[in-house]
């Protein structure tokens, strides 16, 4: 083996990346806004290997489910991180459901900083934030990563993707075992429709939406470890360690990247949203769109690796646990800080926009899991899946920004809701053609159930 390519010598290269984050965050040396894009970045690109290594040995000791989930819940850590700071923004200035009632949409939009009306600022652009980041994880993410993995598959001979007759026909194959992420995801998906109806996002929406999430870790962390994939170079070089050195390194690496991702990425973030705002960019497309792209950065860059070890079924296992986290813990995580800043228990208050960016958000998942339901995505469903997410965005700005329209607000609104009519709509004829593969999903996740409190599955007929 050569040197350059010994594992140890990856991982030090990985930790080369982050070292100058890591002496500027040490001495608190303020860098300019590319400066720090720059260093931040490399910092991002660096510890997302040392993430992607660490879930990959783990697999040798805990069931792989498992260990992608710990690797999302790392990955999109700076998410939540941003969501809560305009959460305690909310909070601690006094917003509510009454007290932002009082404000019309301009006053808010302009508000002073300290103000009440800033205060609702703050919680509508938590929400922006949160729905922002899950339409860019199915709409960029999933897209992006089913093309990527079919354009990968020449070189990596990755036997999940399935080479098919037609244009844009090839299709990347879903393991049957992630049936138990895919239905707890339709769960959430399903609750979520539900959540403005309340008037914000409350308690009871984090007792049932983290509930969940704990309901399906305690599910998959009883499953049965599966036979280790065959790794190569640094996954590999640690599984023949003995089980001790291995679980230090994972706890290590996971702790390390971690640690970094969750310094590094909001920096970033907000690097990226100073050099717009100098460019014009508006602040609310930053913190909807740009903002959660930074964050999201680790999570793709991960997947990217496992794709191109031709280890897609992980890399969308990753992709769907990430989704799900976010669409339950990061929620529930809203309301809780929310509460602790205002004092008591309460409800996040959001306009009639953020409402409407709530129900695409959840309409948008649920035609992705319409296409899934089948345990594969073609590429022609996944450029479906990346036109109706960039198409909408772009005539948004482009009616709020560009164009001489009357009532742009409006106009916006109702753009998203006719999306989320769309989006329901072909969801709706997919899961109807595609409905013994739901019952199938859901009949595998009530087996993964039934293991994990030592009772006895029941039989599965397959939809093929």
């Amino acid at each position: 083996m050569s040197r350059l390519r010994h594992p140890l010598v990856q991982v030090a290269a990985a930790l080369l990346l982050t070292a100058p984050w890591v002496l500027a965050y040490a001495s608190g040396a303020h860098l300019g806004n590319g400066a720090t894009v720059l260093v931040s970045g490399l910092a991002v690109l660096g510890s997302s290997f040392l993430l992607a290594w660490g879930a990959e040995t783990a697999e040798k000791d805990v069931p792989r489910a498992f260990a992608i989930a710990v690797l999302a819940v790392l990955a999109v850590a700076p998410e939540y991180a941003v969501d809560a700071l305009y959460a305690w923004n909310a909070g601690a200035g006094g917003a509510s459901t009454d007290a932002c009632t009082q404000f019309t949409a301009a006053q808010i939009e302009a508000a002073a900083e300290g103000t009440k009306a800033a205060a609702c600022h703050d919680a509508n652009l938590a929400v922006a934030n949160m729905t922002g980041a899950n339409r860019i994880l199915i709409g960029l993410g999933w897209a992006g990563i089913a093309f990527y993995t079919v354009w990968q598959a020449s070189k990596t001979r990755d036997p999940a993707v399935e080479k098919r007759d037609g244009r844009l026909a090839d299709a990347v194959t879903i393991d049957r075992s992630l049936s138990t992420e895919i239905a707890f995801l339709f769960v959430a998906t399903v609750f979520a429709f539900a959540v403005p109806l309340a008037g914000g996002i409350g308690i009871i929406d984090t007792v049932l939406l983290v509930g969940l999430y704990v309901a399906y870790i305690g599910i998959i962390i009883r499953g049965d470890v599966e036979e280790v994939e065959e790794h190569v170079g640094v996954p590999a070089y640690f599984q023949r360690k003995k089980r001790p050195i291995r679980v230090t390194v994972v706890l290590g690496l996971f702790a390390y990247s971690g640690l970094m991702i969750f310094t590094a990425v909001e920096p970033f973030a907000h690097g990226l949203e100073k050099i717009g705002l100098q460019f014009g960019v508006p602040e609310f497309f930053m913190i909807q769109w740009i903002a959660p792209l930074a964050s999201e950065s680790p999570e793709l860059i991960v997947v990217a690796v496992l794709v191109n070890k031709a280890r897609s079924t992980a890399g969308f296992n990753a992709l769907i646990s990430s989704k799900l986290n976010q669409w339950t813990l990061l929620i529930g995580t809203i309301a809780v800080v929310y509460s602790l800043a205002f004092g008591a228990v309460g409800t996040l208050p959001f306009d009639e926009k953020q409402t409407a960016e709530i129900w695409i958000t959840a309409a948008q998942s649920f035609f992705a899991l319409s296409i899934l339901i089948n345990f594969e995505i073609s590429t022609r469903e996944a450029l479906g899946l990346f036109a109706l997410f960039i198409s909408q965005v772009a005539i948004e700005f482009l009616v709020l920004r560009v164009l001489t329209v009357g009532n742009p607000e409006a106009l916006s609104i109702n753009l998203l809701y006719g999306y989320t009519v769309l989006y329901v709509a072909l969801g709706v004829g997919l899961l109807y053609l595609r409905r013994d593969a739901l019952s199938e999903v859901f009949t595998r996740a009530t087996n993964a159930a039934r293991t994990a409190v030592g009772r006895e599955p029941v039989a599965i007929e397959s939809a093929d």
